[in-house]
Order: C-alpha cells, then structure tokens, then sequence
C-alpha cells in the first residue's frame, strides 16, 4: 500500500492505494506533514486531484477499489454518475438504486465513502436542498458545491 499526503483547499488529503487501484482519500483538519515525493503508482490520482482544485478537471479517470459491502459499492458507484455541478437527494439516490425505502442505508453508505471527492458524495443533498450530513464536514462539502457550480457568485465589495 502506497501513501501520499497532498495540500488541498480543504486541507491535507492523504491518498492511499496500491495496484489494484486508489482504496481512500481523506482529509483532515490537522496539519499533516505534505509528503516531499510522490509514489509513482498515486502520481495520476494527485494530479488529477490538483487539476480539480485548479477549476480544470470535471471527471476523474482514476481505477478504484474501496473496501466495502457490495451494497456500499453499489451507492458509490451510483454517486460516481452525478454529473459534476449537479445534485441529487439521498430519495432521488435511493430510487435510482431501486428501493426509496432504502434512504437510511444509502445516506449511511454515502458517509462511509472513503473516496473523497473522487467518489461525489458532497453532490448529494436532502429532500428540501439542504446541506445534510458530510464526513468531511459541512464547510468543506459548501465549499465543493460552491467550487463545482456553473454560477460562480461575485463579491460586491
């Protein structure tokens, strides 16, 4: 297993993986040392990483493998075809998956993703628009929508 840690808007990320693909992304509130090389096998995943940060990249193309139950890989992979500026509700993702009644597994298997950003969790919302529920936090989930929207608001003064 490879390990990176990367400065980010929102923190130090610290990527992880090994051959059979990326396994987490996570970030912290603490100040994490930045590491001064990067393995060769998460050079793709820091680079495209940045290239989102920088406003360039909408999509990754990066091979995954979490660990998890078929049914959190099921929702994961769901949260991987909410287009990049768009939302969803976790009743929207529950249907799309074939059970509304499922809403409480989907929202639970949403915050277990361990793939931050790569794998949107931060595109799904409640029912009524609001910001509901973010391992990350809800700061850094605001910040993403708001990083990700087509109407990027100005500042008057």
């Amino acid at each position: 297993m490879e390990t990176v840690f990367i400065h980010t808007p929102l923190g130090i990320a610290k990527i992880e993986g090994d051959e059979n693909g990326l396994t987490s992304i996570t970030v912290f509130d603490s100040e994490e040392k930045v590491s001064d090389i990067v393995p060769e096998l998460l050079e793709d995943a820091v680079y495209q990483l940045r290239e989102y940060f920088e406003g360039t990249r909408k999509e990754f193309s990066l091979t995954l493998n979490p660990e998890g139950t078929d049914f959190q890989k099921r929702v994961w992979q769901a949260l991987q075809h909410i287009p990049f500026g768009k939302t969803v509700s976790y009743l929207e993702l529950s249907k799309t998956l074939g059970d509304a009644k499922a809403i409480r597994a989907v929202a639970s298997a949403n915050g277990q993703n361990p793939l931050w950003i790569v794998v949107p969790c931060h595109r799904v919302i409640g029912s009524d628009g609001s910001l509901t529920g973010y391992a990350g936090g809800l700061h850094r989930k605001k910040w993403l929508l708001e990083h990700e929207s087509p109407v990027k608001q100005q500042t008057l003064f």
